[in-house]
């Protein structure tokens, strides 16, 4: 008599996530989408423009955070791996979101704020020690909350298909989380220069100390936002325990198929030239996406000398057109192809592109032609050539590193 079906449905396929599973995970990084679009628009704006501190200051404390989110994120990584088989019952992924989570809600409002017991006679090295901890903190909390809701992906589902399916959905809630930011950053600035304050109409159209209420409420807003999605994705996510590997039975094959290709250790990327190829190539998209992002609102201030109001709606036009023209990349991908992979591969990326984003705004901010104030009339140059000259350079490297790959294409050696 043949074998009978397999018990407790072991051979079926598992079932796929409801809607409303696939929805509460995609908020689960919408916090973090939120925090990261304020980061890079406003920081440098706020601490130069709103809180007076010098460029360089400025700077420091946004190397320091680039820095910290780039040591931290293969830690934590690590860390949370080592951690897999604690807290089973509630899930070691969501655990580790959850400490992240908690971080960043208690770090980041500081960080927009005035600097607690600081005067007018406090020294600015004094205000920089009081913010760098609460950046630090964050950007520990950005780093556990990104890499835990990653890793949740191939807990929740198994083929690619669904796979791709969350991935989509986290990104339509980045969207959704730069718009959120922009347009609330615009309907402050809107109440706060509204017709019943007309006799401050024109104290009040550039940015100055009197701002800090709407950077400290944006803080806020975005914090309470994104307690409410985290709190969906805690109540309707569940990370089921780690599957354990099968015991052979009579049908099992007596000898595991073996793969074709044998795995580089991370020792052997680097005698890779596709790996510096790639590594260069993506480390320049990014600082042109980050600087551009960081300095766009200081070049509508000092260079353009608009209404503080278009820091938040010029982000939001180039924001949406961004996300339109990345619908033409499907078929470029296509075209092109996809080749590169290996967790390694990506930690190296991801850091560089961190730290290299960090070094390029110190620089920027050591060179500031004004010392002595905000703003002098050298600046109003400055920041233009920075719009102009430093992100078209880091794009002539990225085209150099581009045409590099099409007339060396990627190959891995063995």
């Amino acid at each position: 008599m043949g074998p009978g079906p397999p018990a407790n449905g072991a051979g079926a396929p598992p079932r796929p996530l409801s809607l409303t599973a696939r929805l509460s995970y995609a908020v689960g990084h919408f916090l973090n989408d939120l925090c990261a679009s304020m980061w890079f628009t406003y920081l440098l704006l706020y601490l130069h423009s709103v809180r007076a501190y010098s460029s360089r200051g400025a700077g420091v404390l946004l190397l320091l955070g680039q820095v910290a989110d780039g040591l931290c994120t293969p830690l934590v990584g690590y860390e949370a791996d080592r951690a897999a088989g604690c807290c089973a019952r509630y899930g070691p992924r969501k655990a580790w979101h959850l400490v992240g989570t908690t971080c960043v809600l208690l770090s980041f409002p500081f960080i927009f704020s005035p600097c607690l017991g600081c005067g007018a006679a406090t020294p600015e090295w004094a205000a920089l020690l009081y913010y760098g901890p609460f950046i630090v903190i964050f950007q520990f909390g950005w780093a556990a909350t990104q890499i835990a809701h990653l890793s949740l992906i191939p807990e929740l589902v198994t083929n690619d298909h669904e796979k791709v399916e969350l991935t989509a959905l986290r990104y339509a809630f980045t969207v959704v989380a730069n718009i959120t930011v922009y347009g609330a950053a615009w309907l402050l600035l809107h109440l706060q220069t509204s017709p019943h304050m007309g006799h401050m109409q024109d104290v009040s159209d550039q940015l100055g100390v009197q701002d800090v209420p709407v950077f400290r409420n944006l803080s806020l807003l975005v914090v309470g936002i994104g307690a409410i999605f985290s709190l969906l994705f805690h109540l309707g996510t569940r990370e089921g325990p780690r599957q354990l590997a099968e015991e052979p039975d009579e049908h099992s094959p007596l000898l595991a198929p073996t793969t074709a290709r044998t795995l580089l250790l991370w020792k052997d990327w680097l005698r890779q030239p596709a790996f510096y190829q790639v590594g260069l190539l993506y480390m320049s998209t990014r600082l042109i996406v980050n600087l551009s992002q960081t300095y766009m609102a200081m070049y509508l201030t000092y260079s353009l000398n608009l209404p503080k109001k278009f820091i938040a709606t010029i982000p939001l036009v180039m924001y949406l057109s961004g996300f339109f023209s990345s619908f033409l990349m499907k078929p470029v991908n296509k075209w092109i192809g996809r080749n590169h992979s290996g967790a390694f591969v990506y930690g190296a990326m991801s850091f560089s592109d961190k730290v290299a984003n960090g070094l390029a705004v110190m620089v920027i901010q050591s060179l500031h032609p004004c010392s002595s104030e905000l703003c002098c009339r050298a600046c109003v140059g400055f920041y233009h050539w920075v719009m102009v000259a430093v992100t078209g350079g880091v794009g002539v490297a990225a085209t150099l590193s581009l045409c590099s790959l099409l007339i060396w294409p990627i190959r891995l050696r063995s």
